[in-house]
Order: C-alpha cells, then sequence, then structure tokens
C-alpha cells in the first residue's frame, strides 16, 4: 500500500505523515529531505546556487541515504546523519534552488521510485509523489494551508530548535518555493486526483483522523 501525501511547505503534511505511518505500522518518506540533503552539499562546497550545472554534479555525487521507520526518516549525507542539519533556514532558503533543476527532480524521483520498491508499503511526502513519483498510489491527498498559517508555523518551529528567524523571510522563501512547485501540484489538484484537505484551522489530530477516515473508506484498513 503506497499512501501519498503532497502539499507546500508548513501545511502540516510532514507531520501527518509520520502520524499516519505509525498508526498504520508502515515506513514513512519524507522526499523533501533529499532535496535538503544536497542543497547542504551544495553550501558546504561553496557552490552557487544558481550555477545549475555545479548542482547537478553535487546531486550525482552525494552518496544520499534514508532510513525510513514509521515515525521518522533519518538522513545521511556521504556517511553521516545530517537529519538535524538540513533543517536550517538557509538550507530551506537554498532547497528552493535544488528543487526548480529537473535534472535534480529526474535524480530523485527514481532514488523515490526504488525506495518505494524496496519497502512495498509507505506512507511519502512531498510536492511530486502522487502526480510524478507515484502515480499509481492507492491513496493520494493534498493538504494546504494559508500561507500567514503556514510561515507561522515554520517560524514557531524555527525559534523552538534555537534558531534566529525572520517571519517575513520565512513567507517570502515560501511564496518563492509556491512558485517553483505549482506545476508538481496541478495534476493533484484536478477533481477525482487527490483529496483536498485545508489545515489552517485544524489541528493535526483531526488531520490525521480525516486521513484514515478516508483510507478506510476505500477498504484499505480493517
Amino acid at each position: 500500500m503506497i499512501i501519498s501525501i503532497d502539499g507546500p511547505a508548513g501545511s502540516g503534511k510532514s507531520t501527518a505523515a509520520r502520524k499516519l505511518a505509525a498508526k498504520l505500522g508502515i515506513p514513512y518518506l519524507d522526499t523533501g529531505a533529499m532535496y535538503r540533503a544536497i542543497a547542504l552539499a551544495a553550501l558546504e562546497a561553496a557552490i552557487r546556487l544558481k550555477d545549475e550545472a555545479a548542482l547537478v554534479e553535487i546531486a550525482r555525487k552525494a552518496d544520499i541515504s534514508l532510513d525510513c521507520g514509521p515515525t521518522h526518516t533519518r538522513v545521511t549525507l556521504d556517511g553521516r546523519d545530517v537529519s538535524e542539519a538540513i533543517r536550517s533556514m538557509a538550507v530551506s532558503q537554498a532547497t528552493s534552488y535544488v528543487a526548480r533543476v529537473q535534472a535534480i527532480r529526474d535524480i530523485l524521483v527514481e532514488k523515490q521510485r526504488a525506495i518505494g520498491k524496496r519497502l512495498g508499503a509507505l506512507v511519502t511526502e512531498g510536492r511530486d509523489q502522487g502526480s510524478v513519483v507515484f502515480p499509481d498510489a492507492d491513496v493520494k491527498f493534498f493538504l494546504d494551508a494559508a500561507i500567514e498559517k503556514r510561515a507561522m508555523r515554520r517560524y514557531q518551529e524555527l525559534m523552538a530548535d534555537g534558531e534566529e528567524a525572520s517571519f517575513e523571510l520565512i513567507m517570502e522563501n515560501l511564496q518563492e518555493r509556491d512558485g517553483n512547485d505549482r506545476k508538481q501540484w496541478a495534476p493533484l489538484l484536478e477533481p477525482q486526483t487527490a483529496i483536498h484537505i485545508d489545515t489552517t484551522d485544524s489541528n493535526i489530530h483531526d488531520v490525521v483522523e480525516k486521513l484514515l477516515e478516508e483510507i478506510r473508506r476505500r477498504g484499505l484498513l480493517p
């Protein structure tokens, strides 16, 4: 069983995917972590983020592995755990440049499909999981929320991690990332393709219950 959860940053998809995977007892795949790992590698190598050829070369050479458990995805880059390092604001900003390069997306799509084939059953979240990576997913969800709410969630996450953050800079980053990813979302927003859930005024418990309800409705759970 493959369940895809797509949506913009701050929509709650990562937390929802982790909690859903835990309830189902199947692995959780955070595909955004792969893009972040490449962004981190580019920053550490002092690569110009507008140099797409250099970014692609980084993506080809980077040894990225994911340990996908029901409640986590641990990320290893060239033999070291970078699960926390990839969550900084600097990496978030750099990820926008990485994610817009089609050649990098192609590389990572193949890696994600290989992970899906190896695991067999999983909850996978990102921006193109139901539209590109796993178009035959058993259930497809699209989570969204007002951008102000999404920016505040991200701001609170960074502050809780002890990182200095600017709400205005986060808003700007989200707007840029939304623009980059809009074409990936388009197929999922077509009627009868993905279940669209607005999380603006919902807590995570209610969101996960909505996901489970839809999965049960389709006869995929007892």
